[in-house]
Parts: C-alpha cells; structure tokens; sequence
C-alpha cells in the first residue's frame, strides 16, 4: 500500500515561485503512474500534470503548460512540481496521486492513492 505525503505549500504572490514535493512509502515511484491535481474551493479536482512510470514522459494540463514542471527523484522516492510564474488562479489544495495502471491520467477517478493535499495560495 502506497502511502503519499506532500508538502511544500504556502503563499505565494503573483508571479513568484513555489515547489511542491511528495514523498512515498510502501512502494516505489518508479512502478507507478503520478500525477498532480489540484482543486479550488466549489470546483471539482483537476488534473495539472503527469509522469510515467520511466519518467522519461510528462505532460501538464494547458493552464500550467511553460509554468510548471514535474520531475521525480528515484534515489528519494519523491516527485516534485516546480511552480513558477504562479497567478492567481494557481490558488488550490494540490493532491499527488499514483497508479500503477491509471486509463486516462488526467481523470482522478482512476488513482488509488493519494497525499493528504497542501494548500497553495496565490495572493494579486
């Protein structure tokens, strides 16, 4: 059983920077699909961004495309999403997530497991 973590979360205001990161345990990143999502107060969750299992592969939803970027540690076990240029827009609790077979990766219907989520919040 995967158990995800994040961390990293905070305030942020327009234009700056913030990293996410997410630690697992009880199994390796590198037998999993993980994503993140993100989900605004009164908004279903969305998808923001995703790494195959060989990490050689990650695609981002087009509204943090050239802004974020997801990279993973196999020698700690952790994923990473780098925020830069953050809006406003950017405000949401951000959610790692993993699946070892997931259909479509942006639908998080299809995740097993899941970080407790991190609060990040964009101040104009």
């Amino acid at each position: 059983q995967v158990q995800l973590v994040e961390s990293g979360g905070g305030l942020v205001q327009a234009g700056g920077s913030l990293r996410l990161s997410c630690a697992a345990s009880g199994g390796s990143f590198g037998s999993y699909v993980t994503a993140w999502f993100r989900q605004a107060p009164g908004k279903e969750r969305e998808f923001v961004s995703v790494i195959k299992w060989s990490a050689t592969r990650t695609y981002y939803a087009d509204s943090v495309k050239g802004r974020f970027t997801f990279s993973r540690d196999n020698a700690k076990n952790a994923v990473y999403l780098q925020m830069n240029s953050v809006k406003p827009e950017d405000t949401a609790v951000y959610y790692c997530a993993a699946d070892r077979n997931p259909r479509y990766y942006t639908d998080p219907v299809e995740y097993d497991y899941w970080g407790q989520g991190t609060q990040v919040t964009v101040s104009s």
